[in-house]
């Protein structure tokens, strides 16, 4: 081999060697991986959801059914909780977007700024944290897991897909009373008692109605709506406290069908985020619900269920020259 060929051979050498060298680690991370090994839906037993603000709510299965143990283990929805595990199991690192730590802020999967946190534990006591940071598109967001610096492009699991207050996670539904079994609502709060009694047509009628007032059917209706069916906002738990005022309730709703009475209780009023403390015969737990959702249960008066009585339209004269 002559001196020019052994030159060649050695720069073909070195470009393979190069070669190697920078498509290495390009070709070792090209394997697509679960983001987290080894998980499995069904043993998963617990899932902590904390957003930037670090408000957390956590769902935990017990006896194999989803709860709040926060809220004295009230029922969470399966419905909501698996699909959300399911999203977590298919992530992979099909998409690497750093590994460098000095992207995590950037991209808001750092431990002290993140979008969301995810924080999940295993029947057999193991613990995986994920955190969620910025979406540069529907649908898609940054998440890594803790102890790693790879951050990656998820298109499976999105920050509209978590939640970190109870209604995320239960149903929104605290009672459902069918309206055409009741027979008779009776309302009391400050402004008096008001028993409203099904006719044979149907149509509501008010007790000790006097002569020449009109019922609206519209504004009872209303108030019926709101008294069979309650919207919560945070479970609280099966603890009656005396903060919650339902020793001297703001409203008193008894409803009533040819077998049954159930009766709802309107507590007291928080003052910051205005909500009332709810709570019916028919369940062991106590609840928040928003403000517009008891307000007439709680400020209706008598006046208000009536149709406005017209106005007499004043009486012109004619004058005479």
């Amino acid at each position: 081999m002559n001196r020019n060929q052994q030159i060649l051979a050695a720069v073909l050498v070195s470009q393979v060697v190069l070669s190697i060298i920078i498509f290495w680690p390009k070709a070792a991370t090209s394997r697509i991986e679960p983001l987290v090994s080894d998980l499995e839906v069904e043993d998963i037993v617990s899932m902590t959801v904390t957003d930037a603000d670090g408000k957390m709510i956590e769902v935990r299965k017990v006896t194999g059914n989803w709860v709040l143990p926060s809220a004295d283990d009230y029922p969470a929805k399966a419905d909501k909780i698996t699909p959300v595990l399911d999203k977590i199991k298919d992530l992979t690192t099909r998409s690497l977007v750093t590994r460098t730590s000095a992207s995590h802020k950037r991209l808001q999967v750092a431990p002290d700024d993140f979008l969301w946190r995810v924080d999940l534990e295993m029947a057999d006591g193991a613990k995986h944290t994920l955190y969620l940071g910025s979406s540069p598109s529907y649908g898609t967001c940054h998440v890594r897991g803790e102890g790693k610096n790879e951050t990656y492009l998820s298109s499976d699991l999105s920050p509209w897909d978590l939640g970190s207050t109870a209604v995320s996670w239960v149903d929104a539904s605290y009672f459902a009373f069918p309206q055409d079994e009741l027979t008779q609502v009776t309302l009391e709060n400050a402004n008096g008692t008001f028993t409203f009694t099904k006719d044979a047509e149907g149509a509501w009628t008010l007790t000790g109605l006097a002569a020449g007032e009109e019922l609206s059917s519209d504004k009872v209706n209303t108030v019926v709506n709101k008294a069979a069916s309650v919207t919560l906002t945070t479970p609280l738990g099966k603890e009656k406290l005396t903060a919650y005022g339902l020793d001297n309730p703001a409203a008193i709703v008894t409803l009533k069908t040819e077998e049954q009475t159930v009766t709802l209780l309107v507590g007291a009023q928080d003052p910051d985020d205005k909500s009332y403390v709810v709570h019916v015969s028919t369940s062991p737990y106590y609840v928040r619900v928003a403000e517009y959702s008891v307000k007439p249960l709680v400020e209706n008066a008598r006046s208000d269920f009536l149709q406005p009585t017209p106005t007499p339209s004043p009486t012109v004269q004619s004058s005479t020259s």
